[in-house]
């Protein structure tokens, strides 16, 4: 045994002493090759998605030009959460009064407040004589009282309360107006060019407009940005006080509709009746928004109408996972001879139920990288395309780090390789 080690150890030294006296190695170029398995489908069954960072913006195609459902809403709109992409569309971009669908926003800036830090959910939120005066839906909040930010939360996600919603705002901001203000800043930002809010609760007010398209947009950055927000919305029955005030949640949706998520129901006798729903089924989150509904039913079951129709259509498809190997690299001068490719983020797409079979991949790698190569560099892409038409691009990096040869790099890696073989 310990002659075998010895010799295990002589080869080691004598391999660095050769590599150290050998003439230097010439570098190949570094060229690129093109697997292409179009006669090869991408089998996208059995995947797992997971959260993907999103951008705020929306495309504002319309794939229906003509209302097909048969809507009695004045204006209505149907968006896949994750890319934006809109599946269905009513008068998008008509100015409409909000009602309390104006408190996507305002929960919105609260998350916000929370998630920097600046706003914590136990901290304890007065009440002023304006909170406590105000109309509409409410909890009756007293001056006297205190509640949690996670409280005021519940009542305003939950059952709408007006009272909380301005507690808040005066909270963060000092007042009211200011509140607004950063309202609207917040508005702009996301690109909503149809909303100008008044105040931060929805009772009617001249001027105080938005879209359904612009609720979609608000709607969908409260969802990605701050996912913890459902941890309100999806409540049915709650309470607050020790129990003595109950709470039920306004969007019937919750107890009736399969994977609904929230958000936020909405009516005044201007108004009439409003709705951002969110569910998500298999992996796919839609947001359907309804605004000018003639009647609370309809506003639910038009809803739900565009929901299913999402549903139906459409998939939320994993092509890919990140570190998912998909070749190796030949290297020139390292300590190893190649590195394993791997793809550097999650792949995912929408799509048309039954395109899920046209999809394509073309992986191109670099044939040679000369060392040193850094974990994560990038050494390849794989394009994705549906009939043809690229959907999506993923670089390919390098899955470790190779040092270029040299005696203390190569030595250690001998010397790593001696003990690993010695332990098995």
């Amino acid at each position: 045994m310990q002659v075998q080690k010895k010799l295990q150890i002589g080869i080691c030294i004598s391999l660095v002493l050769c590599i150290l006296f050998a003439p230097s190695i010439r570098a190949e170029d570094e060229t690129m090759y093109v697997w292409n398995n179009n006669s090869n489908k991408i089998d996208t069954s059995n995947r797992t998605t997971d959260a993907v960072q999103t951008a705020v913006t929306m495309s504002d195609e319309l794939p229906n030009t003509t209302d097909t459902l048969g809507l009695s809403s004045g204006s209505a709109i149907l968006i896949e959460q994750n890319t934006g992409k809109i599946l269905y569309g009513k008068n998008i971009h008509e100015k409409l009064r909000p009602a309390s669908v104006t408190k996507v926003m305002s929960i919105l800036l609260i998350m916000e407040a929370i998630d920097s830090g600046r706003l914590s959910y136990t901290d304890t939120i007065p009440c002023s004589e304006n909170a406590a005066n105000m109309g509409g839906s409410q909890i009756w909040l007293d001056v006297k009282e205190t509640l949690t930010v996670d409280e005021m939360l519940k009542a305003i996600c939950v059952s709408s309360a007006n009272d909380c919603t301005v507690a808040l705002a005066e909270y963060l901001a000092g007042s009211t107006d200011a509140f607004v203000e950063q309202m609207n800043q917040k508005a702009k930002e996301l690109g909503m060019n149809d909303t100008t809010f008044k105040n931060c609760h929805g009772l009617d007010e001249d001027g105080h407009v938005t879209s359904s398209y612009d609720i979609a947009v608000m709607s969908r950055e409260l969802l990605t940005k701050h996912p913890d927000i459902t941890k309100y919305t999806t409540i049915w029955m709650d309470s607050l006080r020790d129990g003595k005030s109950e709470l039920v949640n306004t969007n019937k949706l919750i107890r009736n509709y399969s994977g609904a998520t929230g958000l936020k129901t909405g009516s005044t006798s201007l108004a009439l009746y409003n709705l951002s729903a969110s569910a998500t089924r298999n992996n796919l989150s839609l947001i359907a928004v309804i605004m000018k509904a003639p009647t609370t039913k309809e506003r639910f079951n038009e809803a739900q109408k565009l929901l299913d129709y999402g549903f139906n259509n459409y998939s939320y498809q994993s092509l890919s996972k990140q570190g998912e190997e998909v070749g190796t690299v030949t290297v020139s001068k390292g300590i190893e001879k190649e590195v394993k490719a791997v793809l550097e983020k999650d792949c995912r797409t929408l799509l048309k139920k039954g395109e899920e079979k046209g999809i394509t991949q073309e992986i191109h790698l670099e044939e040679n990288k000369t060392a040193p190569i850094q974990k994560g560099e990038k050494i390849g892409e794989i394009t994705y395309s549906l009939n043809g038409e690229v959907i999506d691009k993923v670089n390919v990096v390098a899955e470790k780090e190779i040092p270029q040869i040299g005696f203390t790099s190569m030595l250690s890696h001998l010397v790593y390789q001696w003990f690993t073989l010695y332990r098995t």
